[in-house]
């Protein structure tokens, strides 16, 4: 009971996410402020793919690396199956649900999975940690290459901005990929201090996720944002988003046990191939979509983050409670 009890209690980066978009409608940057917090934003994103990269030690992914199963299934459901889903859905959607809000589901369907929080529950669910690390890793190393490459194909909607272009390469590459393998090329000078440090650090990725939220919410303010969506939409977007969530929850399980694995390498795609990335994803967005579009983007996003980890908290506890073989 007191464990149902507390995972029905907030986030409080559930309620700094919220707080942020309360600003971001109130107080919007602009002006020259905003091309300060532009700035600002920048710097941040690309801090947070330096110690995405700093943080990723070779010696767990090699410990994990010959569960090949678990992640071929895992990066499958992630960049396969998941944007099946989206697509799918915005199909289905058509004429009765805002297109940009369709978007904003395609594209979380089309980023990697977490790191931290998918070999948290694979600990605590007792599964197979070393194979999570290597696949959570690789889940989001891909994901720099292989999400503005479904962008493009997936929403490449021209009048709305979105795609694959010579200028979003550029940046994915100065802001994402370079900083990210400088990061992990240094991990021989910086890898002590961050292990010191890894609760402080760890709070950069929060801190950039909330920076890219307010300066995303306050240009979509500023374009009208609250006018162009109701209430409906975002009504269809928690329906929509606890849709997918079940629908790849369901398939990982099934996938897992379809092909014979055993419990502990279950746990493991059930964990890694089922959840999306809310500190790649927001900052991804702002670097591929213009930034009057990234409130409506990201949205579904933020609602997924919370609702993965709800959920995920209960199964884990599930798995493991389950008698020792």
């Amino acid at each position: 009971m007191a464990f149902r009890i507390d995972i029905l209690k907030l986030d409080p980066f559930l309620l700094a996410l919220i707080a942020t978009v309360g600003l971001a409608t109130f107080l919007p940057c602009s002006g020259s402020f905003a091309t300060i917090m532009a700035w600002v934003t920048n710097a941040g994103i690309v801090l947070l793919f330096f110690l995405h990269g700093a943080r990723l030690s070779r010696q767990a992914i090699l410990a994990g690396i010959g569960a090949w199963k678990i992640h071929i299934l895992a990066l499958a459901t992630t960049f396969v199956v998941f944007p099946v889903i989206g697509l799918s859905l915005r199909a289905v959607s058509h004429g009765w649900l805002n297109p940009a809000i369709a978007d904003g589901l395609v594209f979380l369907c089309l980023l990697p999975s977490t790191v931290q929080s998918s070999i948290a529950f694979t600990s605590i669910a007792r599964g197979n940690v070393p194979a999570a690390v290597c696949s959570a890793s690789a889940s989001n190393v891909l994901g720099i290459f292989l999400t503005p490459v479904l962008t493009g194909l997936f929403l490449m909607t021209g009048s709305r901005g979105g795609g694959f272009s010579l200028d979003s390469l550029l940046s994915i590459v100065l802001q994402l990929l370079l900083p990210f393998v400088l990061g992990h090329l240094s991990r021989p000078l910086t890898g002590a201090f961050i292990a010191r440090h890894k609760t402080i650090l760890g709070k950069v990725d929060r801190t950039t996720v909330l920076l890219v939220v307010y300066t995303a919410f306050s240009a979509a303010v500023i374009e009208g944002l609250w006018q162009r969506y109701s209430v409906a939409d975002l009504g269809w977007v928690f329906v929509l988003n606890a849709v997918i969530l079940a629908l790849a929850l369901a398939f990982t399980r099934w996938a897992a046990r379809a092909a014979g694995l055993s419990k502990e390498d279950e746990i493991a795609v059930v964990f890694c191939g089922s959840k999306k990335s809310l500190a790649s994803g927001v900052p991804m967005a702002s670097v591929l979509f213009p930034a009057a579009l990234l409130g409506p983007m990201i949205l579904p996003l933020m609602l997924f983050h919370q609702m993965q980890l709800m959920a995920c908290a209960v199964i884990a506890q599930r798995y493991g409670s389950r008698k020792a073989d």
